[in-house]
């Protein structure tokens, strides 16, 4: 057996296009199922006690998330106007983790998991959502059919 190939990973097909797939449902999938939904099952609890990082209401800001989180991390999951989901994405992330996390990576109240995130939504933002999009079938983004 060629060691070189094994340690290159060589049998594995190389596909930006599925690796931007991948990384889109990753990320608006988990945004959505684990942090999305509940927001929008619980609004009317958490209305008064969310965070508010610039100053537009707790409830505005509950339910600013909430877009992000839900309607905007679908559209990046079907890769429609992703590079504009992705941009509100990246807004999201930063204000949650040099906003409300303090841009703290570890210890209480850390923001890591924002940090992670916003880094997958800048690849996204940068990139565009692929040709495995709708974005790419419809034509509507020319840098999803760059190779």
């Amino acid at each position: 057996m060629n060691t070189g190939k094994l340690l290159q990973l060589d049998f594995l097909p190389r596909s930006t296009d599925a690796g931007l797939l991948a990384l889109r449902l990753w990320l608006g999938l988990s945004l959505l199922l684990l942090h999305g939904w509940s927001k929008l099952a619980s609004f009317s609890e958490m209305a008064g006690k969310f965070p508010d990082p610039i100053g537009l209401g707790s409830s505005t800001s509950l339910a600013l998330a909430i877009f992000a989180e839900v309607t905007c991390a679908l559209l990046i999951v079907v890769g429609m106007f992703n590079r504009a989901a992705a941009l509100t994405q990246t807004i999201l992330m930063s204000v949650a983790f040099f906003a409300v996390h303090k841009a703290a990576l570890s210890g209480p109240g850390s923001g890591e998991l924002a940090f992670i995130y916003l880094g997958g939504f800048v690849a996204l933002l940068i990139t565009g959502a692929g040709h495995f999009s709708l974005d790419a079938k419809l034509g509507a983004n020319k840098a999803a059919n760059i190779k």
